[in-house]
This record gives C-alpha cells, sequence and structure tokens, in this order.
C-alpha cells in the first residue's frame, strides 16, 4: 500500500489472524503502531500452559513451573528456538504427568526468533491508544465485511477456483468503493449548495434527492 499508492501509514488495526512473528516483525521495521486482537491460545486440558514456563532474556532459557531449567539446543526450520529440559531432572518431577509425554522424557519449549517484535505488539493492545484504534476497526473493517455479506453475496462463493473467486471479491469491493465515493461526492456538494445559500437565509437547506 506505501508503495503502491504512496500512503503514509502510522497506525493499523488487525484481526488476530494476522498476529504472526512475520507480520509483527513488518510493522516494527517500518515503524507503524499495530494493535492485533487477541485469540485465546490452544491449551490441553490437565497439562501445564505455554506462560507458566518463565523465559529468563539475559541467561536466554525457559525455568519451568518446579524450577529446572531449559536451555537452548537448536533452532528448527520454521525459525523456532527449541529449549529442553534434562531427562534426569524430569524423571523425578512430580509434575512430569502434566507436563511432557514424550517417549524420552524430555520437555521442549519453543520460542521465535521474532518473539520480541510479537511481545512489542501485544502490548500495544492494552494501551489506551490501541483500544481506541481497534474500536476504530470494528466501526470501520468489520462494517465492511457485514456490507459485502448482506448485501453482496459474499456468504457464499459463488463459483469455483481460486482465480474466479478473487474477480467476486474484488467486483464487491469496487461495488463498495463506488458507493463511497457517490456518499461523499453528496456531501461535498451539499455542503457547497448550503454555504451561499445559507448565508442568504440564516437556515439550513436539505435536498431529498441526496
Amino acid at each position: 500500500m506505501q508503495q503502491r499508492f504512496s500512503f503514509k501509514v502510522e497506525a493499523v488495526g488487525l484481526d488476530a489472524g494476522y498476529f504472526t512473528p512475520a507480520i509483527c516483525r513488518g510493522l516494527e521495521q517500518r515503524n507503524i503502531y499495530g494493535v492485533i486482537g487477541y485469540r485465546r491460545p490452544n491449551h490441553r486440558e490437565g497439562y501445564l500452559s505455554k506462560r507458566e514456563f518463565k523465559y529468563n532474556r539475559e541467561q536466554d532459557t525457559y525455568t519451568c513451573p518446579n524450577a529446572h531449567i531449559l536451555h537452548y539446543r537448536t533452532t528448527n526450520r520454521l525459525g523456532y528456538r527449541e529449549y529442553t529440559s534434562t531427562a534426569s531432572a524430569c524423571a523425578g518431577c512430580p509434575m512430569k504427568t502434566q507436563c511432557t509425554k514424550s517417549a524420552n522424557g524430555i520437555k521442549v519449549m519453543t520460542r521465535h526468533v521474532w518473539q520480541d517484535h510479537k511481545e512489542a505488539v501485544d502490548a500495544h493492545r492494552l494501551e489506551d491508544k490501541g483500544k481506541r484504534l481497534y474500536a476504530r476497526r470494528k466501526e470501520t473493517v468489520e462494517r465492511s465485511f457485514a456490507d459485502a455479506k448482506e448485501l453482496h453475496g459474499h456468504r457464499y462463493a459463488r463459483y469455483r477456483g481460486l482465480a474466479k473467486v478473487k474477480g467476486q471479491c474484488l467486483l464487491a469491493a469496487a461495488c463498495q468503493n463506488m458507493k463511497k465515493m457517490a456518499r461523499l461526492l453528496a456531501q461535498a456538494l451539499l455542503r457547497l449548495l448550503q454555504c451561499p445559500m445559507r448565508a442568504m437565509t440564516n437556515t439550513p437547506v436539505y435536498l431529498g434527492w441526496i
């Protein structure tokens, strides 16, 4: 958007589906204030959640709820750093059944190499500025989605294949943009007509056809 239309984007409000390391890093690199919706993480019932393992930034380690240290081992192909416990430490741990069922008895924690960017963007969600920005998203973007579903047949894909469905979406977006343009032009025309008449009559003038 910045390159194609030369828009200066200062802030964005995004759905929870966009909360990925790559997008958060991109926002930080471009100095864009991003606020992204929250989605409750999947949690296996009866097991310890990831937030119960504390990350130690200075030592680059994790500490489990039973105070054992998980050290960095490797970085996988997806960009996640892996931190592992030791079999001897986990063997006699009273919380082992709530922690892992791995065959080798070792707990593995992962942390993306761009996790710091995710945490920085996630913090915006709790700030006053972030709350105001995300509220505006519901008033604008969500309204557009609802309009597309109710008035432009977006409850179902009418064609098969990605290219044809993309064409349907683009046509609906074009219709929405034309309606917005017509409304803005009508409002501008109304203001132009009201200015001289208001000066003469000191009363507002309304045009029923707008």
